[in-house]
């Protein structure tokens, strides 16, 4: 064997370059593109046929930046192969664009990381799927604007005309069309000679080429076309596609532009810019302050369903009428409604009860919410926040059968939610310190790291002269936007903005009201809730504060991270909420009670004041202070619960920091004295009282005739309404009365609100299948290896090979035992096919050890242990060739 090494070959085929591919590469490629190993493919040739998929290539292209994605495109539109110089130049154009030729070899590496792109600098192969997604053809312009090649658009045409194009140019005739168009193609590929070609063009024929030169290269003619039109048809500068369409050549449009493939290539990504800057304790403040609005939001809107909330649309969801209570409960619009509602139910603190009139109610789970401290509380909010795929912006909007999208319904969940509303953050992240970003600034970012798919072609092909209007637009406008049209021919999403724009505006709002934001700048716990590292020092220290004070950061773009894992979540969330803790205000003790029957708390109550009061007392006004009015409806509220009026005196002088109003004790001793007075029983229905008078007025007064009452004996009336609706008539009558049981006692009506059975928060939608973790990463690398092993193995030609060598070997039993027997003496591999007892049928690669009582044992290359296998079950051996490397 020679001692001097041998250059590695070329691959001829993805597969190739897939075998020639390290673990490490192959863990980043199955890692970017986790559905290639859904499920493990066999060997790398079964890996390279999936990467070619056009699903798999679509979804590819679809999570490319922008200028990787103009990379490809210009690849699409190049020789195949094509080589590294001859890309630069479509890309930085003649003159050389220096930050085009800077940011070029990373967007090939992350082309070749995603096997889009295979080959070395001199072979550069797009893979033939994402080629025919991004190649120009008149149904699907490409997004470059370029057309045809001068080959493919002259494939229709007569040798006869084809030669006088050619003469016409001035080129000598020649004997075939093929090296007639070739001829063509040479000349405007040259610079000098097609600048002399054009010097001599008039110069309305020039307006004609510079209205198609960036796209769509399409035109109409009429039958007789203009003399500016016929000196560029008789020249192939323009050359007939069908009846009345011409087209502008490839050649020629790179000629015109400069050779450069878009009309600006973008390689470095638009900077997020701070629209104003503040302090950093003054965001941290203002979204400690808009936290703690969030907790108490939540608990408003739960407490207001205690009871049973909204009944769920046969559908699913929440009505818009009772969407417009909510919103007006808490004192909310209507679509800030929707994301609280949203949010409590993505937290797992409200769902649906399941009965037969299914309602909404809060779950066990809120109970124990409530019992944790606010910073915590706060933290799981934020948390199911950040990785929740249902979208409460959607909520009014319509779906895709033009049906109303309703909160808590079906068909909100956009699995791009987390990824936008983590990026946005992330980009915060890496603004100064309390600085606030210009929200265009992060929508052309995003749209740059993931441009907006869009339609890949247009209304029709512009018209080139003739009695039409001259180089019209009448294509897409995307087709010579430097790369802003399709991918792969899928539609743009929800509305005109396309939906990560929309998701980013959201999350921007979303974030300021949750409080994971003040002042539009990112807060210290919103910080560590995404994990991101220590915050930049501004580059001045003593920067104004103000909307106006505009800080362009021009900053180094950085990938975005990767999610972070369960455990990296739930430590993140921890942090955060130790951050806030000190923020959040102190829970008070105290109250201010006021001659007008209102209490005036100055802040957040501890919780037994807080659930005391909220049943003794209404809330009249909310804000920093929360003021509480006292009316008879609820101190009668409070008895119902089971307090008495000394309980209710004692409670407010142990709580109050004034002296207890002389008006609201009166008020509870009157309510107190006449509460009970009446009992309320089943019988359907009884009113019993001592004093047969008050029975008498009651039966007197007119607004109890729908109560169906009639006496039974001096002190009882009966009613045929049921004891719930009988307690309402009369407390709407003015009365106070008690209910009672059968036994004769007070029911005491307690606070305990209803609940929902134990429910598990909605699973957010995945975008896609999950990334793989190491070790499944590490565990399919090495079942891709050793299949590809015993798929490639040389194999010597024997009765083992079978037509195809997909296909298992095929020997009798008795060549089987005496190929095995002959390898246990020789060492050697050997390569079978096996069928286990489920039917499965594999190829193996083996070194046989042993073979005794029908087994044989050997060690198996392909799964890199040693197993042993029946001989009934192998179809065939075939020894493999002495030459294998």
């Amino acid at each position: 064997m020679s001692t001097e090494e041998k250059p590695a070959a070329a691959p001829r085929s993805l597969a190739e370059a897939l075998r020639g591919r390290d673990d490490v590469s192959l863990a980043a490629l199955l890692r970017s593109r986790p559905d290639l190993i859904t499920p493990v493919p066999t060997d790398l040739t079964q890996l390279a046929t999936r990467a070619g998929t056009r699903a798999s290539v679509v979804r590819a292209l679809e999570r490319l930046d922008r200028f990787a994605v103009q990379t490809a495109q210009a690849l699409a539109v190049a020789a195949d192969p094509a080589t590294y110089t001859e890309l630069l130049g479509l890309l930085a154009g003649d003159d050389g664009d220096p930050a085009v030729s800077a940011a070029l070899p990373h967007a090939l590496a992350t082309l070749r990381e995603q096997a889009l792109v295979w080959g070395d600098d001199t072979r550069l192969r797009l893979v033939r799927t994402a080629r025919e997604l991004l190649s120009p053809s008149p149904q699907h312009p490409s997004p470059t604007g370029l057309g045809p090649t001068v080959r493919e658009a002259a494939a229709g045409m007569s040798p006869g005309r084809i030669q006088e194009i050619v003469s016409a140019a001035g080129l000598p005739s020649t004997h075939d069309a093929v090296s007639a168009v070739a001829a063509l193609t040479e000349l405007f590929n040259d610079p000098a000679r097609m600048s002399a070609l054009l010097d001599r063009a008039p110069a309305e024929s020039l307006e004609v080429l510079e209205r198609l030169v960036w796209g769509p290269p399409y035109g109409q003619v009429t039958a007789d076309p203009a003399p500016r039109l016929r000196w560029l048809l008789d020249r192939g500068l323009l050359l007939p596609t069908a009846p009345g369409t011409v087209v502008l050549p490839r050649e020629v449009a790179l000629r015109l532009r400069g050779g450069r493939a878009h009309r600006s290539p973008e390689p470095v990504p638009p900077p997020v810019e701070a629209a104003a800057a503040h302090r950093p304790q003054v965001v941290d403040a203002t979204a400690a302050g808009q936290a703690y609005t969030a907790l108490a939001t939540v608990e408003e809107l739960l407490k207001d369903w205690h009871e049973g909330g909204p009944a769920v649309l046969r559908a699913g969801g929440l009505s818009v009428r009772d969407l417009k209570r909510t919103a007006v409960a808490l004192d909310v619009p209507e679509p800030v409604a929707a994301f609280w509602v949203e949010l409590v139910y993505a937290a797992g603190l409200l769902a649906s009860d399941g009965e037969a009139e299914e309602r909404y109610a809060a779950t066990p789970a809120y109970d124990e919410w409530r019992e944790q401290p606010p910073a915590q509380r706060w933290a799981r909010l934020a948390s199911a926040w950040l990785a929740a795929t249902r979208t409460a912006g959607l909520v009014g909007g319509r779906d895709a059968k033009d049906r109303t999208l309703s909160a808590l319904g079906p068909g909100l969940d956009r699995s791009a939610a987390p990824e936008v509303r983590h990026r946005v953050l992330t980009l915060l992240a890496g603004l100064p310190e309390g600085a606030a970003p210009v929200t265009e600034s992060v929508l052309a970012r995003l749209s740059w790291e993931r441009p907006p798919r869009g339609g890949r072609g247009g209304a029709g092909p512009g018209t080139a002269g003739g009695s039409a209007a001259e180089g019209g637009r009448g294509a897409s406008a995307a087709a010579g936007d430097g790369g802003r049209g399709t991918v792969g021919g899928v539609r743009t999403g929800d509305g005109e903005e396309d939906l990560r724009s929309r998701l980013a505006r959201w999350a921007l709002s979303e974030a300021e009201m949750l409080g994971v934001t003040g002042r539009g700048a990112l807060s210290a716990h919103g910080r560590a809730l995404i994990g991101a590292p220590a915050p930049r020092k501004p580059e001045a220290e003593t920067e104004p504060e103000g909307p106006g004070d505009k800080l362009p950061v021009h900053h180094r773009p950085t990938p975005p991270p990767a999610p972070l894992s369960p455990a990296d979540r739930a430590t993140a969330a921890a942090t955060a909420a130790r951050l806030l803790a000190p923020l959040l205000p102190e829970p008070l003790d105290h109250v201010l009670l006021q001659a007008d029957l209102t209490a005036v708390a100055p802040g957040p109550l501890e919780r037994p004041l807080a659930d005391m009061l909220s049943v003794l007392a209404d809330v009249e006004s909310k804000g920093g202070a929360t003021v509480y009015r006292f009316t008879p409806g609820s101190v009668r509220r409070a008895l119902d619960a089971g307090q008495t009026a000394a309980d209710l005196h004692a409670f407010l002088a142990a709580h109050s920091r004034t002296p207890v109003p002389q008006p609201l004790a009166y008020l509870i001793d009157d309510v107190a004295r006449r509460h009970g007075h009446l009992r309320v029983g089943a019988a359907s229905a009884y009113v019993r009282c001592d004093d047969d008078a008050v029975l008498n007025e009651i039966l007197a007064d007119k607004r109890a005739a729908g109560l169906g009452l009639r006496r039974l004996a001096p002190t009882v009336l009966a009613a045929q309404a049921g004891p719930a609706g009988l307690l309402e008539g009369l407390r709407a009558m003015g009365f106070a009365p008690a209910a009672e049981s059968a036994e004769g006692d007070v029911l005491i009506a307690r606070a305990d609100a209803h609940r929902t059975p134990p429910r598990s928060a909605p699973e957010p939608v995945p975008d896609g299948p999950p990334v793989p973790d190491d070790t499944l990463l590490t565990a399919a690398i090495r079942a891709i290896r050793a299949g590809d092993l015993a798929s490639t193995a040389p194999r010597k030609p024997g009765a083992g090979d079978g037509p195809d060598r997909g296909e298992l070997p095929r020997t009798t039993s008795a060549e089987t035992l005496a190929t095995v027997q002959a390898a246990v003496l020789t060492g050697a591999s050997l390569w079978i096919g096996y069928v286990n007892a489920e039917g499965a049928a594999s190829q193996r690669v083996i070194a046989p050890v042993r073979v005794e009582g029908g087994f044989v044992t050997a060690y198996d290359h392909t799964a890199d242990e040693v197993r042993t296998y029946p001989l009934h079950r192998i179809t065939g051996v075939a020894e493999l060739s002495d030459d294998e490397s």
